[in-house]
């Protein structure tokens, strides 16, 4: 298995070189521990300044599915669910995180991963229009992701009017940031995170698929959105003794424009392979731009693919085919590109 090259995933890997150096310089400091410590702090005001929000609250969590999981229960009312594209990450691949925390996800249409603000609008309006409105749940927030799960982006347009139709039904807009470095990289990406401070309610900034060891950074540009969030993330466990880690981890990722130059290395990679993939004429499913690439074979391809090359399942279309997706990382290099370039030859 350790032979094969592994496009699987991209969080792989361990943690880009100057993020290891800087926990070795400061291991043996003493410190403040859950995040109270000079190092969290450094990286706070970091991130505030590159969001353009100096009263916002950031946090640091250890994972995604905890993130998620406790921003979308303590947004929401108990009589609330939130909505999200039937392929959203919340929906599929959460183990039902969401609907253990109390929370029904209300899935809807989407195209290419993403939502539109004319689907949010049916969900709100037939809830308002619903005579046994009282007897259903109501809907209270919207979840998406930048980059979505389908690898695609959102645009600055329809972030825009998303977010109208948020306002106008009173519903909190969340966007999950787990592979944002490679979103805000993307050559056709117009999204800032400076636009996501002023258009979201939460949102966090990935680390643990860009170039951290693990962890993510809740940005809440309104203070006190979620009150006393410090003391939720102790009772779910998510408040990290050590915090410093965390801390040191988006202190280094967030000089000298580290998380979006680490980025545009991996988008670039992605997209050396979606051109031989092109030129073999194989067909690219979902239009990703970023990071993610997913390619429709016959299943004796994807046996022979697989030979040498670990890919991640992504869906069976029909009996004869796959989708599966080849990711790249902050770590890809080039001489595994090259080689993954050789087995797609011979397909």
């Amino acid at each position: 298995m350790q032979d094969k090259l592994f496009f699987a995933s991209d969080y792989m890997e361990g943690a880009h070189p100057n993020i290891l150096e800087r926990l070795v310089q400061t291991n043996l400091e003493k410190t403040p521990g859950y995040g109270t410590d000079d190092y969290c702090e450094s990286a706070r005001e970091k991130i505030r300044a590159a969001c353009c929000a100096p009263n916002a609250e950031v946090f640091f969590l250890s994972g995604g599915t905890q993130t998620n999981s406790m921003i979308i229960k303590y947004l929401l009312r108990p009589y609330q669910g939130v909505i999200a594209a039937e392929t959203g990450h919340i929906q599929g691949h959460e183990a039902g995180a969401i609907e253990c925390g109390g929370h029904k996800v209300m899935t809807v249409p989407q195209q290419d991963g993403k939502l539109d603000a004319v689907g949010i609008r049916k969900v709100a309006e037939s809830y308002l229009q619903d005579d046994n409105r009282d007897h259903i749940v109501m809907p209270g927030m919207v979840y998406i992701s930048q980059p979505t799960e389908s690898g695609t982006l959102y645009n600055l347009r329809e972030l825009e009017e998303i977010r109208a139709v948020c306002r106008e039904y009173n519903l909190h807009l969340y966007l999950d940031g787990a592979r944002l470095a490679y979103g805000l990289a993307c050559p056709g990406n117009d999204v800032t995170l400076q636009d996501l401070a002023r258009l979201c309610d939460v949102f966090y900034i990935g680390g643990t698929k860009c170039g951290a060891l693990f962890g993510e950074a809740v940005v809440i540009p309104q203070p006190g959105l979620i009150p006393h969030f410090f003391t939720l993330m102790k009772q779910h466990g998510a408040l990290l003794a050590k915090g410093r880690i965390l801390g040191i981890q988006f202190d280094i990722l967030f000089t000298d424009d580290l998380y979006f130059k680490i980025g545009g290395t991996a988008v670039a990679h992605a997209d050396t392979i979606r051109k031989k993939l092109q030129q073999k004429g194989l067909e690219l499913c979902y239009g990703s731009p970023t990071n993610q690439v997913f390619v429709r074979l016959a299943d004796s391809q994807r046996q022979k693919l697989e030979e040498s090359v670990a890919a991640g399942f992504w869906e069976k279309p029909d009996a004869e085919h796959t989708i599966l997706r080849l990711a790249t990382s902050w770590a890809t290099t080039e001489e595994d590109v090259q080689k993954l370039l050789e087995v797609l030859d011979s397909l």
